[in-house]
């Protein structure tokens, strides 16, 4: 691996919502790197962001990314499904990479990208942000450190705060794309423990007259891991009171909560009552951690440091998310790595 005394030179696939916000990102917050170049196969979308951003290079072919010796590292943002496919071509190519979640969406996929990292010496990093908010990393640190004793019970919640067009939403996407992260939190709560069993109950709740096009924006999983504990996962596509994301870790001695929804300590007594604000956007709750998880993988290319997510996180998160659209689909209890 070649360590870098400069600036990581970060391309970046995908310039829609989350492309740009990481985009701001790297081009202002996150030091050790520069955003060199982005790519997005729209037309003029890529001219756009690079326009904003003062970013000299903006590609509509995405392999001219690739090809470009000037850049270090690859961001990718694209769509969820194509995520595998950029990984192993950005590796291919010599590339560091940063892979929003899912990093695939199957196992073979995976393993794929995972093998095409280690073949080209590269930093594969996968976006599960919330191991960089302050206080999930802490939850997490205790739990790996014994702190909180044996884990027993643990749960994770992903309430996302507007369903605005179920059209456009993949099937699966409740697992791969949102409990993904809630798997991946968990499987950290258990530290050492693997997963050996899914039971995951699912409908269409919010919006019911999409639930033939294949839409599911309600779900309760139960996952029992090898060592007894139980874990329940839990996500709906419309909090219509904002972006709700928590976590509770139960333990021999003790219990660990993690997460909030008020974007700020303000609370306000009036004689309406009481009330906060909430954040409305992933990109608000979460914006330290969005830009702590950039600013490691620029570490970790200058110094060969392993970063915390990585592709084999991506993977066993995965595998515990393809187990639910089995049970889901069954109806029935899944052993977990049995597929």
């Amino acid at each position: 691996m070649t360590f870098h005394l400069q600036p990581v030179r970060v391309g970046l696939i995908g310039a829609g919502r989350m492309g740009s916000f990481h985009a701001e990102n790297l081009a202002y917050r996150v030091p050790g790197a520069t955003l060199a170049a982005v790519a997005d196969p729209q037309p003029g979308a890529a001219e756009k962001l690079a326009s904003k951003l003062g970013v000299a290079k903006a590609y509509s072919d995405l392999h001219a990314l690739l090809r470009d010796p000037e850049i270090d590292a690859i961001a990718i943002a694209a769509p969820a499904r194509t995520h595998a496919e950029w990984v192993i071509a950005a590796a291919n190519a010599g590339k560091h990479v940063f892979c929003e979640k899912p990093m695939a969406v199957t196992l073979e996929e995976a393993d794929r990208a995972i093998a095409a990292a280690i073949s080209a010496g590269v930093v594969l990093q996968v976006g599960f942000n919330r191991r960089f908010d302050a206080g999930f990393a802490a939850a997490i640190a205790a739990v790996k450190a014994g702190e909180n004793g044996i884990t027993q019970l643990s749960r994770s919640v992903t309430r996302d705060p507007a369903l605005h067009d179920p059209s456009r939403i993949p099937q699966w996407t409740i697992y791969l794309e949102t409990l993904i992260h809630d798997f991946d939190t968990l499987l950290h709560f258990n530290h050492g423990a693997k997963p050996v069993e899914v039971y995951a109950i699912a409908d269409a709740l919010v919006r019911p007259d999409f639930k033939d096009k294949g839409l599911l924006d309600t779900s309760v999983v139960t996952i029992r891991f090898d060592n007894g504990a139980i874990a329940i996962a839990e996500a709906n596509f419309q909090a219509v009171y904002g972006y709700d994301v928590r976590g509770e870790v139960f333990g021999s001695k003790g219990m660990l909560q993690a997460g909030h929804i008020t974007s700020s300590n303000c609370v306000r007594y009036s004689a309406s009552g009481i009330s906060m604000e909430t954040s409305r956007m992933d990109s608000d709750l979460l914006r330290e951690a969005y830009v702590a998880e950039m600013i490691e993988f620029a570490r970790c290319i200058r110094t060969g440091e392993t970063p915390r997510a990585t592709g084999e996180d991506a993977r066993n998160a995965l595998e515990i998310a393809l187990a639910c659209i089995e049970s889901v689909t069954l109806n029935l209890p899944v052993k977990v790595g049995a597929r």
